[in-house]
């Protein structure tokens, strides 16, 4: 594989974004952790939120979500301000927030009953999503009595299960050891150029954030601006290895690691 180098941009670009984040600031009391973020998120991509400890990646993931209102600025998504969640949103907590009451089945298939979609026809989709993640076989299995990783599974089945057109992804694979997380990478991007969703997702990986995105916004120490906007890349049609080895990729990583490391105390 032939060696390529990052794509950096002063500012984001506006083509055909599903998210819009218009001068989006966030105080808590005395702290301000936000301040006049302004980003577009492409349609159909993945993009990842890299930022040093504390500079409000999170937050903003949730001011998309509708989870939290921002002190000042305004989201749009499909052109529609967002004044709570919605169902063209679906949150991927880090904690995996299952229902631990409910079989896999349950809750992967939540969302759609809370829709008012038949017995039948939401098992099919959930039990879809289900293989998807690779948890056939534990349908009837309640949370406390799967792994961590693949608890995480769930809460990603869950979220595809409901055909929501933005995925929000708040550092799902955190909770991992480092061989089941390097195996969720390679099952994102392969649900990625599946689903052709729109995907926002927060990680403290440097290395994983250049694997996984088409798109990466480097957030600065709060109060948090957007610092850079990098496109890795990367050929994805190579083997998972081979990324890892290409030049291009180390360079991009060391890159990033070179504009955050004066965050670093």
């Amino acid at each position: 594989m032939t060696s390529s180098t990052a794509s950096i941009h002063a500012l984001p670009q506006a083509d055909s974004a599903a998210v819009e984040v218009r001068s989006i600031s966030k105080n808590y009391n005395e702290v301000e952790a936000l301040r006049s973020i302004d980003l577009d998120f492409p349609r159909g991509k993945l993009t990842t939120l890299l930022g040093p400890s504390g500079c409000g990646k999170t937050t903003l993931l949730k001011i998309i979500a509708g989870l939290i209102e921002p002190t000042s600025g305004e989201v749009r998504v499909n052109g529609k301000p967002v004044t709570g969640p919605g169902p063209e949103r679906a949150f991927v907590f880090q904690d995996f927030a299952l229902m631990p009451w409910a079989t896999v089945m349950r809750n992967v298939a939540f969302g759609l009953e809370l829709k008012g979609m038949g017995k039948a026809e939401r098992q099919s989709i959930a039990r879809h999503y289900i293989a998807e993640v690779g948890l056939t076989g534990f349908e009837d299995k309640y949370p406390h009595e799967l792994s961590g990783g693949m608890r995480q599974r769930v809460g990603l089945a869950r979220a595809f299960a409901v055909n929501a057109e933005v995925l929000l992804l708040d550092e799902p694979f955190s909770a991992v050891d480092e061989q089941n997380r390097r195996k969720f990478q390679e099952d994102l991007l392969r649900l990625v150029e599946k689903e052709r969703k729109t995907f926002i997702f927060v990680t403290h990986s440097i290395e994983e954030a250049v694997y996984v995105s088409d798109r990466i916004v480097l957030l600065s120490r709060r109060p948090s601006r957007v610092s850079q906007i990098i496109e890795p890349k990367v050929d994805r049609t190579a083997s998972p290895d081979a990324i890892r080895r290409d030049q291009g990729y180390l360079d991009t990583v060391e890159e990033i690691w070179q504009g955050l490391k004066h965050y670093v105390d």
